[in-house]
């Protein structure tokens, strides 16, 4: 009879579908946001990388113009080619790169095959939201690059989360 202790179970992470994302979005809506809410924004999500020790890049772009950009110690120029990626998905669709990424993925196909882009200006990967005024629509979106991108989306989130002082689902 074997005395060791049974190997810990690990739940897969679960990939969040279309519907959850979606909530996300209609959510995640701000009054307003203005240069100071950038600076604010940008600064929660450094500390928040900060804690968790994750190499990543922070951008926060809004109306064409970067208000807010941080590269942490493990990030590499790379991030930034991503985020610009990532951003521009955004931009384009007024919904998050996860998102838009998810919604070809459902019809049984991929961004990089259907969508008509240049994958080398757009990128469907977790890590970009849409700032997103109550009002006025999509103005702008808060990008993360580093982990992977399930991990990139959910950081965002949860700093979103945080920053409109949200309760976590």
């Amino acid at each position: 009879m074997s005395t060791q202790e049974p190997a810990p179970r690990f739940r897969p992470e679960l990939t969040p579908g279309i519907e959850e994302l979606e909530a996300q979005e209609r959510r995640l809506i701000l009054q307003r946001f203005t240069h100071d809410d950038a600076w604010a924004l940008g600064s929660l999500l450094v500390r928040l990388a900060r804690e968790r020790r994750a190499p990543v890049a922070v951008d926060i772009h809004r109306g064409g113009q970067q208000l807010f950009h941080a590269a942490l110690p493990g990030s590499t120029p790379d991030n930034d080619a991503w985020i610009g990626r990532k951003r521009r998905v955004v931009e384009r669709y007024g919904a998050s790169s996860y998102l838009v990424g998810a919604r070809f993925r459902a019809k049984g196909t991929t961004f990089e095959e259907s969508s008509r882009l240049d994958p080398d200006v757009y990128a469907a990967h977790g890590g970009s939201f849409p700032i997103h005024v109550e009002g006025a629509g999509v103005i702008g979106a808060v990008t993360v690059s580093g982990l992977p991108q399930l991990q990139d989306h959910r950081f965002v989130v949860a700093a979103l989360e945080e920053f409109l002082g949200l309760d976590r689902d």
